[in-house]
């Protein structure tokens, strides 16, 4: 049988419009046409199909091995009946005989119809997948098709991708129709075909951007070396310039700040701070606590943890609201950072000051008795100036080797008598 050039030509218009390739349209029809066969000849039936790819012609054969005594017409032909097919032939070799697909009726056309429908079917959602699993990391244009348990359905023209709640920025809305950017976060293969998942709440999305809107980001001459982000709040950027010429802060805010407001924008106005990358711990911090100004840093390399100081009036700036400016400083920065005021740091400075003098004062005094009477001491739970201070002098007194004297000495080191007890 032979296939006609509108087929042909519907194989070329789905290669275009779909993508499909036509040797996988091809493999279709030889594979449904196998099925077909065997719905007439038998499921057990050895059948080939091929369809020529230039002329279009279909031949199908069905394979027979060659016996003395057939004992399954379905599978054997007798020798006489094989040589004159081909003369040549011997028992135990094969021999394919055409049949004619028009034999198969109503039942192995519609069969046929079904396998070349899923074979199209996969074949496209192939082609989807290999699509857009290559575009992983890029930012994808689309139109709001709909909602779904709190998804967003977004309309890509070749599929339909989602955008999840948890990938979804809070107080964003949209509506059917919208145009919508996104981040392609994922591709997965399922049951019902490939499921592209979408986000505009990773940080991915913010930095790619940022790419967008500044060349010198992607031509790589300005990096941006750490960034931090709370979807619809705010985010931090770090960028360093690998060209001495280039202003990395400047590179990213552009003429009258046209660039990072681009950005903006499409965030719907999520805050962006952007600060230089640096190498000094001490500055980085301070950069990052922006718009609040640091007085002074204390850095505990041994834990990654410093200690940062504040004018009184900029501590709540500092600290951001709820929080936020020091959370996102302390992960754009990798160090563990504490704000403190200049009225907290000195309070506590002082308070200090007074544990170490009276822990001064508690060695001096132990150190100006005897072994004997420090032992004594030990032995009653007062080996220390606190403890010493809570004691009344009758119980002082009670310890075997302290006298008047010693007392006496011991209240003059820690301050003073102890207050009296209760009635």
């Amino acid at each position: 049988m032979t296939i006609n050039q509108e087929l042909l030509m519907i194989f070329s218009q789905l290669e275009r419009e779909k993508g499909i390739d036509q040797e996988a349209l091809v493999e279709a029809i030889e594979a449904a046409l196998v099925t077909a066969a065997r719905k007439v000849y038998g499921s057990g039936t050895e059948m080939d199909a091929h369809m020529d790819r230039q002329t279009g012609k279909i031949e199908i054969y069905q394979r027979k091995e060659v016996t003395l005594k057939v004992e399954d017409p379905a599978m054997e032909i007798s020798l006489l009946e094989a040589r004159q097919l081909d003369p040549e032939v011997m028992p135990g070799d094969e021999v394919e005989i055409e049949i004619d697909a028009n034999e198969f009726g109503r039942i192995a056309a519609q069969t046929a119809k079904q396998v070349i429908v899923q074979k199209l079917r996969e074949a496209e959602r192939e082609m989807v997948y290999n699509t857009y699993s290559d575009r992983v990391g890029e930012i994808i244009n689309g139109i709001v098709h709909g909602f779904s348990r709190g998804s967003i359905i977004v309309d890509l023209g070749k599929t339909e991708a989602e955008l999840p709640p948890k990938e979804q920025v809070p107080r964003e809305r949209y509506k059917q129709g919208d145009r919508i950017k996104a981040y392609i976060l994922d591709v997965k293969q399922n049951a019902k075909g490939p499921q592209v998942v979408l986000s505009r709440a990773n940080l991915d999305f913010l930095l790619k951007l940022f790419e967008l809107e500044v060349p010198e980001v992607a031509e790589s001459i300005v990096e941006i070396r750490s960034a931090a982000r709370e979807p619809g709040g705010r985010s931090k950027i770090a960028v360093v310039s690998h060209d001495p010429n280039v202003d990395p802060v400047g590179a990213c805010v552009g003429v009258k700040g046209s660039r990072v407001q681009a950005v903006v924008n499409e965030l719907r106005g999520e805050r962006i701070d952007i600060i230089p990358w640096l190498s000094d711990p001490a500055l980085f911090v301070s950069n990052a606590l922006s718009p609040a100004q640091v007085t002074r840093v204390i850095i505990n390399e041994a834990e990654r943890a410093m200690e940062v100081i504040v004018a009184d009036e900029e501590l709540s700036l500092a600290i951001g609201k709820n929080g936020q400016n020091v959370r996102l400083a302390a992960r754009l920065t990798d160090w563990n950072i504490t704000i403190k005021s200049e009225t907290q740091a000195e309070a506590e400075k002082l308070e200090k000051d007074q544990v170490e003098k009276k822990k001064a004062a508690g060695e001096d005094i132990f150190s100006n008795l005897s072994a004997k009477v420090q032992d004594a001491l030990k032995d009653a739970g007062l080996d220390s100036v606190e403890a010493l201070s809570a004691a009344e002098d009758s119980d002082l007194l009670s310890i075997p080797g302290l006298g008047p004297k010693t007392v006496e000495k011991i209240r003059e080191a820690i301050g003073g008598p102890a207050e009296e007890g209760g009635e």
